[in-house]
Protein backbone atom coordinates (compact mmCIF):
# COMPACT_ATOMS: atom_id res chain seq x y z
CA UNK A 1 0.00 0.00 0.00
CA UNK A 2 1.41 3.70 -0.61
CA UNK A 3 2.07 5.84 2.03
CA UNK A 4 -0.56 8.36 2.52
CA UNK A 5 0.59 12.17 1.56
CA UNK A 6 0.81 14.79 3.84
CA UNK A 7 -2.24 16.74 2.40
CA UNK A 8 -4.95 13.89 3.03
CA UNK A 9 -3.89 12.14 6.42
CA UNK A 10 -5.62 8.42 7.22
CA UNK A 11 -6.71 10.69 10.35
CA UNK A 12 -6.50 14.02 11.93
CA UNK A 13 -4.55 14.18 15.47
CA UNK A 14 -6.11 18.07 15.92
CA UNK A 15 -9.85 17.09 15.31
CA UNK A 16 -9.44 13.69 17.25
CA UNK A 17 -7.98 15.61 19.96
CA UNK A 18 -10.70 17.87 20.24
CA UNK A 19 -13.30 15.27 19.99
CA UNK A 20 -11.33 14.26 23.30
CA UNK A 21 -11.35 17.76 24.65
CA UNK A 22 -15.19 18.13 24.39
CA UNK A 23 -16.21 14.63 25.58
CA UNK A 24 -14.39 15.10 28.18
CA UNK A 25 -16.02 18.45 29.24
CA UNK A 26 -19.76 16.96 28.63
CA UNK A 27 -18.10 13.80 30.82
CA UNK A 28 -17.35 16.24 33.83
CA UNK A 29 -20.52 18.58 33.14
CA UNK A 30 -22.94 15.45 32.77
CA UNK A 31 -21.15 14.09 36.16
CA UNK A 32 -21.77 17.43 37.69
CA UNK A 33 -25.42 17.69 36.80
CA UNK A 34 -26.86 14.03 37.72
CA UNK A 35 -24.25 13.03 40.19
CA UNK A 36 -24.60 9.24 38.42
CA UNK A 37 -21.58 7.64 37.13
CA UNK A 38 -24.47 5.53 35.33
CA UNK A 39 -24.63 8.03 32.98
CA UNK A 40 -21.37 8.45 31.66
CA UNK A 41 -22.28 5.53 29.42
CA UNK A 42 -23.61 7.71 26.73
CA UNK A 43 -20.62 9.36 26.78
CA UNK A 44 -18.44 6.23 25.79
CA UNK A 45 -21.28 5.35 23.64
CA UNK A 46 -20.54 8.99 21.57
CA UNK A 47 -17.04 8.08 21.53
CA UNK A 48 -17.68 4.92 19.64
CA UNK A 49 -20.06 6.51 17.50
CA UNK A 50 -17.78 9.25 16.38
CA UNK A 51 -14.87 6.51 16.07
CA UNK A 52 -15.62 6.22 12.08
CA UNK A 53 -15.33 9.76 11.25
CA UNK A 54 -12.08 10.45 13.15
CA UNK A 55 -10.49 6.80 11.43
CA UNK A 56 -12.27 7.60 8.35
CA UNK A 57 -12.58 11.24 7.99
CA UNK A 58 -12.46 11.36 4.08
CA UNK A 59 -14.41 8.05 3.30
CA UNK A 60 -17.71 8.78 1.65
CA UNK A 61 -20.48 6.91 3.14
CA UNK A 62 -18.54 5.75 6.51
CA UNK A 63 -18.05 9.04 8.04
CA UNK A 64 -21.35 10.82 7.37
CA UNK A 65 -22.75 7.82 8.48
CA UNK A 66 -20.56 7.83 11.96
CA UNK A 67 -21.85 11.72 12.21
CA UNK A 68 -25.58 10.87 11.83
CA UNK A 69 -24.84 8.41 14.60
CA UNK A 70 -23.72 10.52 16.95
CA UNK A 71 -26.34 13.15 16.64
CA UNK A 72 -28.73 10.28 17.37
CA UNK A 73 -26.82 9.45 20.43
CA UNK A 74 -26.72 12.67 21.48
CA UNK A 75 -30.52 13.12 21.68
CA UNK A 76 -31.11 10.19 23.39
CA UNK A 77 -28.36 11.00 26.16
CA UNK A 78 -29.47 14.47 26.62
CA UNK A 79 -33.03 13.37 27.36
CA UNK A 80 -32.06 10.97 29.95
CA UNK A 81 -29.50 12.78 31.83
CA UNK A 82 -31.80 15.66 31.57
CA UNK A 83 -34.41 13.31 33.21
CA UNK A 84 -32.11 12.58 35.75
CA UNK A 85 -31.26 15.95 37.01
CA UNK A 86 -34.66 15.43 38.90
CA UNK A 87 -35.53 19.05 37.63
CA UNK A 88 -38.91 20.28 36.40
CA UNK A 89 -40.62 23.73 35.45
CA UNK A 90 -38.93 26.20 34.08
CA UNK A 91 -35.87 24.69 35.43
CA UNK A 92 -36.59 21.56 33.65
CA UNK A 93 -34.30 20.14 30.64
CA UNK A 94 -31.21 22.30 32.41
CA UNK A 95 -29.59 19.13 32.37
CA UNK A 96 -29.53 18.60 29.03
CA UNK A 97 -26.92 21.54 28.60
CA UNK A 98 -24.30 19.21 29.98
CA UNK A 99 -24.78 17.17 26.97
CA UNK A 100 -25.58 19.07 24.20
CA UNK A 101 -22.29 21.12 23.52
CA UNK A 102 -21.06 18.04 21.89
CA UNK A 103 -23.52 19.18 18.87
CA UNK A 104 -20.48 21.73 18.13
CA UNK A 105 -18.36 18.68 16.61
CA UNK A 106 -20.86 17.19 14.10
CA UNK A 107 -21.85 20.51 12.91
CA UNK A 108 -18.29 21.87 12.55
CA UNK A 109 -16.70 19.16 11.13
CA UNK A 110 -19.40 19.11 8.18
CA UNK A 111 -18.95 23.02 8.27
CA UNK A 112 -15.27 22.73 7.51
CA UNK A 113 -16.09 20.39 4.92
CA UNK A 114 -18.43 22.63 3.16
CA UNK A 115 -20.89 20.00 3.50
CA UNK A 116 -23.76 22.55 4.36
CA UNK A 117 -26.87 20.52 3.51
CA UNK A 118 -25.56 17.42 5.87
CA UNK A 119 -25.16 19.89 8.58
CA UNK A 120 -28.63 20.84 8.20
CA UNK A 121 -30.09 17.51 8.32
CA UNK A 122 -27.64 16.32 11.26
CA UNK A 123 -29.40 19.70 12.55
CA UNK A 124 -32.67 18.21 11.55
CA UNK A 125 -32.06 14.67 12.99
CA UNK A 126 -31.13 15.97 16.06
CA UNK A 127 -34.45 17.93 16.85
CA UNK A 128 -36.23 14.91 15.81
CA UNK A 129 -34.06 12.93 18.03
CA UNK A 130 -34.81 14.86 21.19
CA UNK A 131 -38.27 15.48 20.66
CA UNK A 132 -39.03 11.71 20.24
CA UNK A 133 -36.91 11.18 22.76
CA UNK A 134 -38.44 13.15 25.01
CA UNK A 135 -41.88 11.75 24.59
CA UNK A 136 -41.42 8.30 25.67
CA UNK A 137 -39.31 9.90 29.23
CA UNK A 138 -41.14 10.67 31.76
CA UNK A 139 -40.08 13.15 34.99
CA UNK A 140 -42.56 13.61 37.48
CA UNK A 141 -44.75 11.23 35.60
CA UNK A 142 -45.17 13.65 33.17
CA UNK A 143 -43.71 13.40 29.73
CA UNK A 144 -40.70 15.52 29.25
CA UNK A 145 -41.54 16.87 26.16
CA UNK A 146 -44.04 18.86 28.12
CA UNK A 147 -41.37 20.71 30.05
CA UNK A 148 -40.76 24.08 28.50
CA UNK A 149 -37.17 24.34 29.89
CA UNK A 150 -36.56 20.99 28.38
CA UNK A 151 -37.34 22.88 25.07
CA UNK A 152 -35.88 26.13 25.52
CA UNK A 153 -32.83 24.33 26.19
CA UNK A 154 -33.02 22.16 23.38
CA UNK A 155 -34.34 25.56 20.78
CA UNK A 156 -31.29 27.22 21.90
CA UNK A 157 -28.45 24.62 21.38
CA UNK A 158 -30.37 24.10 17.90
CA UNK A 159 -30.47 27.86 16.98
CA UNK A 160 -26.58 28.20 18.46
CA UNK A 161 -25.90 25.32 16.01
CA UNK A 162 -27.61 26.93 13.32
CA UNK A 163 -26.16 29.81 13.45
CA UNK A 164 -22.91 28.70 13.23
CA UNK A 165 -23.44 26.61 10.34
CA UNK A 166 -25.38 29.66 8.35
CA UNK A 167 -22.48 31.88 9.40
CA UNK A 168 -20.20 29.43 7.75
CA UNK A 169 -21.35 28.92 4.71
CA UNK A 170 -21.51 32.92 4.42
CA UNK A 171 -17.97 32.80 5.12
CA UNK A 172 -17.16 30.62 2.55
CA UNK A 173 -19.46 32.10 0.05
CA UNK A 174 -17.38 35.59 1.08
CA UNK A 175 -14.09 34.47 1.13
CA UNK A 176 -14.49 32.16 -2.95
CA UNK A 177 -15.89 35.63 -4.13
CA UNK A 178 -12.72 37.13 -2.95
CA UNK A 179 -10.65 34.41 -4.98
CA UNK A 180 -8.92 33.30 -1.36
CA UNK A 181 -9.33 29.35 -1.56
CA UNK A 182 -6.72 29.29 1.89
CA UNK A 183 -7.95 27.23 5.02
CA UNK A 184 -8.23 30.91 6.98
CA UNK A 185 -12.59 30.41 5.98
CA UNK A 186 -12.13 27.22 8.33
CA UNK A 187 -10.16 29.32 10.99
CA UNK A 188 -12.79 31.78 11.28
CA UNK A 189 -16.03 29.97 11.16
CA UNK A 190 -14.23 27.85 14.01
CA UNK A 191 -13.75 31.50 15.63
CA UNK A 192 -17.31 32.38 14.98
CA UNK A 193 -18.80 28.84 15.98
CA UNK A 194 -16.93 29.75 19.46
CA UNK A 195 -18.21 33.05 19.94
CA UNK A 196 -21.44 32.14 19.40
CA UNK A 197 -21.65 29.49 22.10
CA UNK A 198 -19.99 31.30 24.66
CA UNK A 199 -22.90 34.18 23.76
CA UNK A 200 -25.45 31.16 24.59
CA UNK A 201 -23.46 30.69 27.71
CA UNK A 202 -24.10 34.03 28.61
CA UNK A 203 -27.85 35.00 27.62
CA UNK A 204 -29.02 37.36 28.51
CA UNK A 205 -25.65 39.30 28.91
CA UNK A 206 -22.94 41.66 27.24
CA UNK A 207 -24.45 41.68 23.79
CA UNK A 208 -27.93 42.59 24.53
CA UNK A 209 -27.80 44.45 27.71
CA UNK A 210 -28.79 48.38 27.28
CA UNK A 211 -26.23 48.76 29.95
CA UNK A 212 -22.99 47.50 28.72
CA UNK A 213 -24.01 49.10 24.74
CA UNK A 214 -23.83 52.50 26.27
CA UNK A 215 -21.24 52.18 28.35
CA UNK A 216 -19.48 51.27 25.02
CA UNK A 217 -20.74 54.20 22.99
CA UNK A 218 -19.67 56.47 25.92
CA UNK A 219 -16.32 55.34 25.55
CA UNK A 220 -16.05 55.47 22.09
CA UNK A 221 -17.47 59.47 22.13
CA UNK A 222 -14.53 60.30 24.79
CA UNK A 223 -12.36 59.58 21.54
CA UNK A 224 -13.90 61.78 18.88
CA UNK A 225 -15.30 64.79 21.22
CA UNK A 226 -13.96 66.44 24.65
CA UNK A 227 -16.17 64.67 27.39
CA UNK A 228 -15.80 65.34 31.12
CA UNK A 229 -18.92 63.88 32.08
CA UNK A 230 -21.52 62.23 29.67
CA UNK A 231 -24.64 59.63 30.21
CA UNK A 232 -27.18 57.68 27.96
CA UNK A 233 -30.51 58.18 28.95
CA UNK A 234 -33.53 56.23 28.24
CA UNK A 235 -37.40 56.31 28.51
CA UNK A 236 -39.16 54.80 31.26
CA UNK A 237 -42.75 55.89 31.16
CA UNK A 238 -44.47 58.32 32.67
CA UNK A 239 -42.54 60.98 31.27
CA UNK A 240 -39.37 60.81 32.78
CA UNK A 241 -36.02 59.39 31.58
CA UNK A 242 -33.33 56.38 33.52
CA UNK A 243 -29.97 56.68 33.25
CA UNK A 244 -28.13 53.41 31.32
CA UNK A 245 -25.05 54.54 31.91
CA UNK A 246 -22.60 57.71 32.54
CA UNK A 247 -19.15 58.05 32.62
CA UNK A 248 -17.66 60.97 34.93
CA UNK A 249 -15.11 61.80 37.67
CA UNK A 250 -18.16 62.71 40.10
CA UNK A 251 -21.49 61.62 40.38
CA UNK A 252 -24.28 63.42 38.23
CA UNK A 253 -27.72 64.19 38.69
CA UNK A 254 -29.06 63.97 35.00
CA UNK A 255 -32.17 66.03 34.64
CA UNK A 256 -34.87 63.28 33.37
CA UNK A 257 -38.43 65.13 33.09
CA UNK A 258 -39.06 65.52 29.34
CA UNK A 259 -41.66 67.99 30.31
CA UNK A 260 -39.01 70.40 31.95
CA UNK A 261 -37.94 73.51 29.69
CA UNK A 262 -34.26 71.95 29.23
CA UNK A 263 -32.39 70.92 26.25
CA UNK A 264 -32.61 67.64 27.11
CA UNK A 265 -36.37 68.09 26.64
CA UNK A 266 -35.66 70.12 22.93
CA UNK A 267 -33.42 67.43 21.77
CA UNK A 268 -36.06 63.90 22.81
CA UNK A 269 -39.34 66.05 20.83
CA UNK A 270 -36.89 67.29 17.70
CA UNK A 271 -34.89 64.54 17.16
CA UNK A 272 -31.89 66.69 16.27
CA UNK A 273 -28.97 67.24 18.23
CA UNK A 274 -29.04 70.27 20.56
CA UNK A 275 -26.10 72.41 22.32
CA UNK A 276 -26.41 74.39 25.02
CA UNK A 277 -24.35 76.26 27.33
CA UNK A 278 -25.75 75.04 30.77
CA UNK A 279 -25.55 71.78 32.01
CA UNK A 280 -28.32 69.63 32.31
CA UNK A 281 -27.82 68.66 35.66
CA UNK A 282 -30.28 68.74 38.37
CA UNK A 283 -28.16 70.44 40.26
CA UNK A 284 -26.40 73.54 38.39
CA UNK A 285 -22.82 73.01 38.02
CA UNK A 286 -20.42 76.80 38.34
CA UNK A 287 -18.54 77.54 35.61
CA UNK A 288 -18.14 77.93 31.54
CA UNK A 289 -19.97 74.32 30.38
CA UNK A 290 -20.94 73.54 27.20
CA UNK A 291 -23.32 70.35 27.19
CA UNK A 292 -24.38 68.12 23.68
CA UNK A 293 -27.41 66.39 23.90
CA UNK A 294 -27.80 63.70 20.68
CA UNK A 295 -30.87 61.58 19.92
CA UNK A 296 -30.66 58.12 19.44
CA UNK A 297 -33.38 57.65 16.87
CA UNK A 298 -34.13 53.79 15.16
CA UNK A 299 -36.17 54.38 12.46
CA UNK A 300 -38.87 57.39 13.26
CA UNK A 301 -38.77 56.24 17.61
CA UNK A 302 -36.52 57.96 19.54
CA UNK A 303 -35.38 55.13 21.77
CA UNK A 304 -32.70 57.60 24.16
CA UNK A 305 -30.65 59.90 24.51
CA UNK A 306 -26.70 60.74 24.82
CA UNK A 307 -25.59 63.71 26.84
CA UNK A 308 -22.03 64.99 26.61
CA UNK A 309 -20.37 67.78 28.86
CA UNK A 310 -17.59 69.63 28.81
CA UNK A 311 -15.70 72.61 31.20
CA UNK A 312 -15.05 74.66 28.51
CA UNK A 313 -17.19 76.82 26.42
CA UNK A 314 -17.86 76.22 22.75
CA UNK A 315 -16.70 72.61 22.75
CA UNK A 316 -18.80 71.21 19.94
CA UNK A 317 -18.83 73.01 17.00
CA UNK A 318 -20.50 71.76 13.96
CA UNK A 319 -17.88 69.13 12.93
CA UNK A 320 -17.06 67.77 16.28
CA UNK A 321 -21.24 67.19 16.38
CA UNK A 322 -21.11 65.20 13.01
CA UNK A 323 -18.36 62.88 14.44
CA UNK A 324 -20.50 62.17 17.44
CA UNK A 325 -24.03 61.58 15.07
CA UNK A 326 -21.57 59.20 13.23
CA UNK A 327 -21.40 56.95 16.22
CA UNK A 328 -24.64 57.54 17.77
CA UNK A 329 -26.45 56.51 14.41
CA UNK A 330 -25.39 52.67 14.36
CA UNK A 331 -25.65 52.38 18.23
CA UNK A 332 -29.18 53.47 18.19
CA UNK A 333 -30.42 50.33 16.39
CA UNK A 334 -28.14 48.42 18.60
CA UNK A 335 -29.69 49.95 21.89
CA UNK A 336 -33.37 49.61 20.14
CA UNK A 337 -32.75 45.73 19.98
CA UNK A 338 -30.96 45.40 23.46
CA UNK A 339 -34.22 47.16 24.93
CA UNK A 340 -36.72 45.36 22.82
CA UNK A 341 -34.66 41.91 24.59
CA UNK A 342 -34.86 43.32 27.38
CA UNK A 343 -38.71 44.21 27.05
CA UNK A 344 -39.51 40.71 25.82
CA UNK A 345 -37.34 38.68 28.30
CA UNK A 346 -39.40 40.68 31.32
CA UNK A 347 -42.77 40.25 29.80
CA UNK A 348 -42.18 36.27 29.56
CA UNK A 349 -40.09 35.88 32.92
CA UNK A 350 -43.80 37.54 34.67
CA UNK A 351 -46.28 35.60 32.03
CA UNK A 352 -44.07 32.18 33.50
CA UNK A 353 -44.12 33.39 36.87
CA UNK A 354 -48.04 33.80 37.41
CA UNK A 355 -48.93 30.44 35.03
CA UNK A 356 -46.55 28.74 38.03
CA UNK A 357 -48.17 30.68 40.88
CA UNK A 358 -51.69 29.26 39.31
CA UNK A 359 -50.00 25.88 38.91
CA UNK A 360 -48.89 25.83 42.54
CA UNK A 361 -52.69 27.38 44.09
CA UNK A 362 -54.80 25.15 41.69
CA UNK A 363 -52.21 21.73 42.11
CA UNK A 364 -50.07 20.99 44.91
CA UNK A 365 -52.12 23.77 47.78
CA UNK A 366 -55.24 22.59 47.22
CA UNK A 367 -54.06 18.94 47.53
CA UNK A 368 -52.03 19.82 51.00
CA UNK A 369 -55.30 21.65 52.43
CA UNK A 370 -57.38 18.23 51.66
CA UNK A 371 -55.04 16.44 53.34
CA UNK A 372 -55.38 19.13 56.17
CA UNK A 373 -58.91 18.20 56.51
CA UNK A 374 -58.04 14.54 56.34
CA UNK A 375 -55.71 14.83 59.47
CA UNK A 376 -59.14 16.51 60.75
CA UNK A 377 -61.51 14.14 60.35
CA UNK A 378 -58.94 11.43 61.69
CA UNK A 379 -58.16 13.35 64.92
CA UNK A 380 -61.94 13.59 65.60
CA UNK A 381 -62.56 10.10 65.42
CA UNK A 382 -59.82 8.43 67.33
CA UNK A 383 -60.29 6.56 70.52
CA UNK A 384 -59.23 7.27 73.82
CA UNK A 385 -56.46 3.84 73.71
CA UNK A 386 -55.17 5.84 70.62
CA UNK A 387 -53.50 8.79 72.41
CA UNK A 388 -50.48 8.20 70.30
CA UNK A 389 -51.55 7.99 67.08
CA UNK A 390 -53.32 11.49 68.11
CA UNK A 391 -50.11 12.74 69.11
CA UNK A 392 -48.71 11.57 65.74
CA UNK A 393 -51.63 13.34 63.48
CA UNK A 394 -51.28 16.52 65.59
CA UNK A 395 -47.82 16.44 64.46
CA UNK A 396 -48.54 15.75 60.87
CA UNK A 397 -51.00 18.66 61.37
CA UNK A 398 -48.66 20.92 62.17
CA UNK A 399 -46.30 20.28 59.34
CA UNK A 400 -49.09 20.25 56.38
CA UNK A 401 -49.97 23.68 58.00
CA UNK A 402 -45.87 24.83 57.85
CA UNK A 403 -45.95 23.31 54.15
CA UNK A 404 -49.29 25.22 53.20
CA UNK A 405 -47.42 28.66 54.42
CA UNK A 406 -44.13 28.27 52.52
CA UNK A 407 -46.42 27.83 49.62
CA UNK A 408 -48.57 30.94 50.14
CA UNK A 409 -44.81 32.69 50.39
CA UNK A 410 -43.54 31.33 47.35
CA UNK A 411 -46.68 31.99 45.59
CA UNK A 412 -46.50 35.90 47.31
CA UNK A 413 -42.94 36.32 45.88
CA UNK A 414 -43.69 34.55 42.15
CA UNK A 415 -46.47 37.59 42.02
CA UNK A 416 -44.36 40.10 43.45
CA UNK A 417 -42.95 42.56 40.64
CA UNK A 418 -42.38 46.66 41.18
CA UNK A 419 -44.91 48.70 40.56
CA UNK A 420 -44.00 51.54 38.03
CA UNK A 421 -46.18 54.03 40.30
CA UNK A 422 -44.99 52.73 43.32
CA UNK A 423 -41.43 52.21 43.05
CA UNK A 424 -38.47 49.84 44.78
CA UNK A 425 -39.17 50.43 48.08
CA UNK A 426 -42.53 50.20 48.16
CA UNK A 427 -42.47 46.69 46.27
CA UNK A 428 -39.70 45.52 49.16
CA UNK A 429 -41.31 47.38 52.04
CA UNK A 430 -44.39 45.39 50.77
CA UNK A 431 -42.66 41.49 50.85
CA UNK A 432 -40.69 42.61 54.29
CA UNK A 433 -43.77 43.04 55.96
CA UNK A 434 -45.01 40.22 54.58
CA UNK A 435 -42.52 37.66 55.19
CA UNK A 436 -41.87 39.29 58.70
CA UNK A 437 -45.30 38.67 59.97
CA UNK A 438 -45.37 35.32 58.42
CA UNK A 439 -42.60 34.31 60.32
CA UNK A 440 -42.68 36.17 63.35
CA UNK A 441 -39.74 38.25 62.93
CA UNK A 442 -39.81 42.16 63.88
CA UNK A 443 -39.09 43.79 60.82
CA UNK A 444 -37.19 47.84 61.03
CA UNK A 445 -37.93 49.78 57.49
CA UNK A 446 -35.56 52.31 56.32
CA UNK A 447 -37.02 53.78 52.78
CA UNK A 448 -35.10 56.43 51.03
CA UNK A 449 -36.51 56.46 47.46
CA UNK A 450 -35.97 59.50 45.16
CA UNK A 451 -38.43 60.64 42.56
CA UNK A 452 -35.95 59.28 39.45
CA UNK A 453 -36.45 55.87 38.68
CA UNK A 454 -33.97 53.25 37.52
CA UNK A 455 -34.59 51.07 34.24
CA UNK A 456 -36.90 48.44 34.93
CA UNK A 457 -34.54 45.51 34.35
CA UNK A 458 -32.44 47.12 37.32
CA UNK A 459 -35.40 47.36 39.66
CA UNK A 460 -36.49 43.61 38.86
CA UNK A 461 -33.24 42.43 39.79
CA UNK A 462 -32.54 44.38 42.94
CA UNK A 463 -36.23 43.68 44.77
CA UNK A 464 -34.76 39.52 43.62
CA UNK A 465 -32.08 40.24 45.72
CA UNK A 466 -33.68 41.53 48.31
CA UNK A 467 -36.17 38.89 48.50
CA UNK A 468 -33.55 36.03 48.46
CA UNK A 469 -32.00 37.94 51.86
CA UNK A 470 -35.27 38.47 53.47
CA UNK A 471 -36.07 34.77 52.96
CA UNK A 472 -32.53 33.45 53.97
CA UNK A 473 -33.18 35.02 57.09
CA UNK A 474 -36.40 34.26 57.93
CA UNK A 475 -35.37 30.45 56.45
CA UNK A 476 -31.87 29.54 57.95
CA UNK A 477 -30.98 32.56 60.20
CA UNK A 478 -33.02 31.87 63.20
CA UNK A 479 -33.20 35.53 63.71
CA UNK A 480 -35.53 37.64 65.62
CA UNK A 481 -35.40 40.98 64.00
CA UNK A 482 -34.73 42.03 60.27
CA UNK A 483 -33.61 45.80 59.17
CA UNK A 484 -34.70 46.24 56.04
CA UNK A 485 -32.62 49.84 54.18
CA UNK A 486 -33.34 50.72 50.99
CA UNK A 487 -32.02 54.00 49.26
CA UNK A 488 -32.81 54.88 45.41
CA UNK A 489 -31.23 57.79 44.15
CA UNK A 490 -30.59 56.86 39.93
CA UNK A 491 -28.39 55.81 39.17
CA UNK A 492 -26.97 54.82 42.63
CA UNK A 493 -28.52 52.40 44.66
CA UNK A 494 -28.01 50.95 47.88
CA UNK A 495 -30.22 47.30 49.34
CA UNK A 496 -29.31 46.34 53.10
CA UNK A 497 -30.85 43.69 54.89
CA UNK A 498 -29.51 42.60 57.98
CA UNK A 499 -30.79 39.95 60.92
CA UNK A 500 -30.06 39.13 64.59
CA UNK A 501 -29.53 35.43 63.57
CA UNK A 502 -26.43 33.13 64.00
CA UNK A 503 -24.88 34.14 61.35
CA UNK A 504 -23.66 33.01 57.78
CA UNK A 505 -21.51 30.23 58.92
CA UNK A 506 -24.29 28.48 60.39
CA UNK A 507 -26.67 28.07 57.58
CA UNK A 508 -27.67 25.51 55.20
CA UNK A 509 -26.76 24.55 52.26
CA UNK A 510 -29.45 26.03 49.96
CA UNK A 511 -29.00 29.56 51.77
CA UNK A 512 -25.21 29.58 50.42
CA UNK A 513 -27.12 28.78 46.97
CA UNK A 514 -29.17 31.29 47.43
CA UNK A 515 -26.33 33.60 48.00
CA UNK A 516 -24.59 32.54 44.79
CA UNK A 517 -27.63 33.42 43.04
CA UNK A 518 -27.69 37.17 44.50
CA UNK A 519 -24.31 37.57 43.43
CA UNK A 520 -25.24 36.08 40.00
CA UNK A 521 -28.15 38.86 39.91
CA UNK A 522 -25.80 41.96 41.38
CA UNK A 523 -23.26 41.28 38.22
CA UNK A 524 -25.98 41.21 35.80
CA UNK A 525 -26.95 44.72 36.94
CA UNK A 526 -23.23 45.73 37.00
CA UNK A 527 -23.36 46.22 41.03
CA UNK A 528 -21.46 44.72 44.11
CA UNK A 529 -22.68 42.21 46.76
CA UNK A 530 -21.29 42.90 49.78
CA UNK A 531 -22.23 39.70 52.65
CA UNK A 532 -20.42 40.77 56.33
CA UNK A 533 -21.30 39.63 59.69
CA UNK A 534 -23.51 41.71 61.70
CA UNK A 535 -22.40 42.79 65.64
CA UNK A 536 -23.07 41.48 67.93
CA UNK A 537 -24.90 38.46 65.80
CA UNK A 538 -26.47 38.13 62.49
CA UNK A 539 -25.72 38.75 59.13
CA UNK A 540 -25.93 41.89 56.68
CA UNK A 541 -26.06 41.37 53.18
CA UNK A 542 -26.11 44.56 50.61
CA UNK A 543 -25.97 45.03 46.84
CA UNK A 544 -24.66 48.47 45.91
CA UNK A 545 -25.34 49.82 42.25
CA UNK A 546 -23.11 53.05 41.38
CA UNK A 547 -21.52 55.60 43.33
CA UNK A 548 -23.00 57.02 46.48
CA UNK A 549 -24.53 60.93 46.18
CA UNK A 550 -22.49 63.52 47.40
CA UNK A 551 -25.26 65.23 48.97
CA UNK A 552 -26.88 64.23 52.25
CA UNK A 553 -30.09 63.61 50.89
CA UNK A 554 -31.87 63.30 47.45
CA UNK A 555 -34.17 65.92 46.62
CA UNK A 556 -37.67 64.92 46.01
CA UNK A 557 -36.87 61.64 47.86
CA UNK A 558 -38.75 59.98 50.54
CA UNK A 559 -37.67 58.10 53.69
CA UNK A 560 -39.90 56.23 55.98
CA UNK A 561 -39.62 54.09 58.99
CA UNK A 562 -41.92 50.91 60.45
CA UNK A 563 -41.83 47.78 61.98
Amino acid sequence: MPASTPSQPPTQPLAAAARVVILALVAALTLFATRDAAQLWWIALLGVAGLPAVLAPQHRLLAPISRFAEVMVLGLAASQVAADTHLTGVTGGLGASAVLPYLAVPVTVTALRRRFREGAALLVVTAATLLVSAAFTEVAGEPQLGQLGYLAVCAQWLILAGLGLYTAGTLQRVMRVRGEGKPQPYAEATRLLTQLRTVARQLPGATLDPGGISEHLLEELRVVAKTDRGAVLSASGGGRLVVLAQIGADRVDWETTLDADSAIADAWASQQPTTSARSQARSRQSGEVSALIVPLVAGVRTVGLVVVEADTAHAYPPPVVSRVTALTGPAALRLEAALLFDEVRSLATNEERQRLAREIHDGVAQELVMVGYGIDNALATVHDDAEETADSLRTLRQEVTRVITELRLSLFELRSEVDRHGGLAAAIAEYARTVGASGGLRVHLSLDESTARLPAATEAELLRIAQEAVTNARKHAGAANLWVTCEVDPPYAQIEVSDDGHGIGDQRPDGHYGLAIMAERAERIRGRLEIRPRQPSGTTVAVVLGSSPRRGRVRGSEAGEGE
